[in-house]
């Protein structure tokens, strides 16, 4: 009896965690990749790499810049202070990315692919430069 009882707890458990696992082979989600050099070499350099990325696209190297190619997507920003340089560059659908700057001289790049992916940059302070790359599922 004992050995029967055991066997159906053993069924039913494993039964029970079948069930509440079923679901849909990929859950959406994102993936995020981020640099922010420490080294003011580094950051100009990487400041002016975005600058003429933008350029090069046909939009302005300073002030907030933003492309969206897709659907359901949205943008927006801060700037306070003088030569900022912000871009937001969306490719696919449902993506929302901010742009905050505090200070001078910040440069900042969001990237948006795939789907469904939400992401920020915020810099407080002078001479920053950073770039962020999303990939949404």
């Amino acid at each position: 009896m004992t050995i029967r009882f055991t066997r159906t707890i053993a069924a039913a458990f494993t039964a029970a965690l079948i069930a509440t696992s079923a679901g849909p082979a990929m859950a959406a989600g994102q993936i995020a990749i981020g640099f922010s050099p420490t080294d003011p070499d580094q950051a100009q350099a990487l400041g002016l790499g975005l600058q003429v990325f933008s350029l090069v696209q046909g939009l302005s190297a300073n002030g907030a810049n933003v492309h969206q190619n897709g659907n359901g997507n949205s943008a927006g920003g801060s700037q306070n202070g003088s030569g900022n340089h912000g871009l937001i560059w969306q490719e696919g659908d449902g993506h929302n990315g901010t742009i905050h700057q505090n200070g001078n001289n910040n440069n900042c790049g969001l990237f948006q692919f795939g789907k469904t992916s939400n992401a920020q940059c915020v810099q407080n302070g002078n001479n920053q430069s950073g770039i962020t790359t999303v990939f949404g599922f």
